[in-house]
C-alpha cells in the first residue's frame, strides 16, 4: 500500500466532508485533470482508505433523539465467550457502534433510540439477553458538543 501524497489527502478531506462532490468539482479545485482524480479515487477505494459512501441522517428528524452509552463487562473472557457477544451485538439494530475496551468495563456500546420507555423495553428486551453480561452502566446525552466523521489525515500517511 502507497503512502498518501498531499493530493491524495486533499481528496480524502474533500470526500469526506461532502461524498457527493463529483470528479469535475475535484479537478477544478485541485487544479488536476478529471481522470488523475478518478483513478486516485478508485486506487484509495481499492487500498482500502475509503471504505464506503453514506448519507448522514439526522436522528433526531426522524424520531430517534435519545443516544445512550452503555458500559459493558463480560464474565467469561475466553474466545468463544466475546466471539458470541459480538456477534449477538452486531445483530441489533439499535446499537449504532460497539468498541471493545481496556479498563472498568470490556465494551463501549452507542445506542439510539425513541425515548427512555424504548430503552428500558431495549435494555430488558435485547441487552439483558446477550449473552454473558455480567454488568452495565448507561450514560444518557444530554447535549451534542461535537460530532464529526471527519478524520485530520497526517500528512506522513
Amino acid at each position: 500500500m502507497a503512502l498518501l501524497d498531499k493530493t491524495d489527502i486533499e481528496i480524502l478531506h474533500a470526500l469526506q466532508k461532502d461524498a457527493k462532490i463529483n470528479a469535475k468539482e475535484l479537478s477544478e479545485k485541485l487544479h488536476i485533470s478529471k481522470t488523475p482524480i478518478y483513478e486516485r479515487i478508485k486506487r484509495l477505494e481499492n487500498e482500502g482508505y475509503i471504505k464506503g459512501y453514506v448519507a448522514l441522517v439526522d436522528n433526531k428528524k426522524i424520531g430517534l433523539p435519545l443516544i445512550i452509552f452503555c458500559n459493558v463487562s463480560l464474565a467469561i473472557h475466553d474466545d468463544e465467550h466475546i466471539e458470541r457477544f459480538k456477534e449477538e451485538i452486531r445483530n441489533i439494530d439499535e446499537i449504532m457502534e460497539c468498541y471493545s475496551t481496556g479498563g472498568i468495563y470490556d465494551f463501549f456500546v452507542k445506542v439510539v433510540l425513541k425515548d427512555l420507555d424504548a430503552y428500558n423495553q431495549f435494555v430488558f428486551e435485547k441487552l439483558t439477553k446477550v449473552h454473558g453480561i455480567v454488568k452495565m452502566q448507561s450514560s444518557f446525552v444530554l447535549n451534542e458538543i461535537k460530532h464529526t466523521t471527519v478524520l485530520n489525515i497526517p500528512k506522513n500517511s
